[in-house]
């Protein structure tokens, strides 16, 4: 078993790829002048509570995926000097959660490296999540939670060895099921299974694709806090007001993006 130090160490080297492309639509009544990932949480945008977190854990290197209003992005996390390193990747038209990431393939260093929702928040043990995915030589690795409610979420069923055998976005059944919580470890050789210059999805496209293919669940304890309604976005607010001694905020620098 790798040392928590060693597994922090390798960590350092692993690219964050941040998903945050979307039009949040469902979300527009309430945030309607910035993409939703730049929505305020405690007087900061949710990305930064995500890269907070993130930071937390030794990761520095960040790949924004920038679609919808993109230039709200690029202006934040702009030329600044610092000890982190953000990189830009736009797409000029929309390209789905998975295309999003073969977009940014030209600019993912390491491997394996991480995925993650712009819009929602899971305090994953990521040195944990590493090592699991390491130890189990995955091809795709991904955080679940237990839920009640499967319908804003894809319900992720696992065998004995937490392999993933089946994955159905958004579908309604009764009883507590896994969830997807958003937050990933893939092989670099998993862009290979994704179409360049085409809208293809994680959820409805890869995921279905490459169960019982070298994927796994790593199931967490925390609870999945997503910001993709205004009723949604309002209890994120709450659970990071009385989470500030957990999740304090850190004045990172931003070191310059590249476009």
């Amino acid at each position: 078993m790798q040392t928590r130090n060693l597994i922090k160490d390798k960590l350092k080297e692993v690219d964050v790829v941040v998903l945050c492309g979307g039009m949040g639509s469902r979300l527009a009544p309430v945030v309607n002048d910035r993409p939703k990932p730049m929505a305020e949480i405690n007087h900061q945008p949710f990305l930064d509570v995500l890269i907070d977190y993130f930071c937390g854990f030794g990761l520095r290197r960040f790949v924004l995926c920038a679609g919808y209003m993109s230039e709200v992005i690029q202006d934040y996390y702009g030329p600044k000097a610092g000890h982190l390193e953000f990189i830009i990747s736009c797409e000029h038209t929309l390209l789905g959660t998975a295309g999003s990431v073969k977009n940014a393939q030209k600019f993912i260093q390491s491997d394996p490296f991480l995925v993650a929702n712009g819009d929602s928040f899971c305090s994953v043990d990521l040195s944990e999540f590493y090592n699991f995915h390491s130890s189990r030589q995955a091809l795709l690795s991904m955080a679940v939670v237990e839920s009640e409610d499967t319908t804003d979420g894809g319900r992720v069923t696992l065998d004995s060895l937490q392999r993933i055998i089946s994955f159905e976005e958004k579908e309604q059944k009764k009883g507590t099921s896994y969830i997807n919580a958003g937050i990933y470890l893939f092989r670099k050789h998993i862009l290979s299974f994704i179409p360049a210059n085409t809208k293809y999805s994680l959820e409805y496209d890869l995921f279905p694709r490459l169960t019982n293919q070298g994927s796994y669940a790593f199931v967490s304890r925390e609870e999945l806090i997503d910001i993709g309604t205004p009723q949604q976005y309002e209890r994120a607010k709450e659970y990071f007001a009385a989470a500030t001694e957990i999740l304090p905020v850190r004045d990172f620098n931003k070191n310059e993006a590249k476009i």
